[in-house]
């Protein structure tokens, strides 16, 4: 397999990929493609400050009291102003969803801890940790272990 990549801009974005026939792979770069928007960062607030956080700062993005948080790799929580559906949609394929009012950037994880409860928690580098549902956990394991 061969991997070229052209850099001018001035010349219109497009991307062309030649296989000899389907695959996970290209079902991941066409999704990967058509989700892009240009954006690698959301707009972010707390009490006094507004400002950008770009994707590979985020750990997690979870919805708590009916408010959408992104957790930054301080461990920090901002308000963003998307629904955690579209927030889905944005964010790239490296965000994993973990419970039904949370999604995790795999990249940021450091482990997966069992709780006393016998349930499990994503611990991320920043030492923040959030809950994992059994039925994500599962999938999560099976992408895993496939590759």
């Amino acid at each position: 397999m061969k991997f070229e990549l052209k850099i001018d801009p001035s010349a219109e974005e497009r991307v062309e990929v030649t296989v000899h026939a389907p695959s996970s792979l290209t079902e991941e770069l066409e999704a990967a493609v058509l989700r892009y928007t240009g954006a690698d960062r959301l707009t972010v607030t707390d009490e006094d400050a507004v400002g950008e956080l770009p994707f590979d700062r985020m750990e997690c993005v979870l919805v708590e009291d009916g408010k959408t948080y992104a957790v930054d790799d301080r461990g920090k929580r901002w308000r963003i102003r998307e629904r955690l559906c579209r927030a889905e949609e944005l964010l790239p394929s490296y965000f994993i969803r973990i419970n039904k009012s949370a999604l995790a950037n795999r990249n940021r994880i450091r482990r997966f801890v069992t709780t006393f409860s016998g349930g499990v928690d994503a611990e991320f580098i920043s030492g923040y940790r959030e809950y994992v549902s059994r039925r994500c956990f599962a999938e999560i394991k099976r992408r895993i272990l496939k590759k």
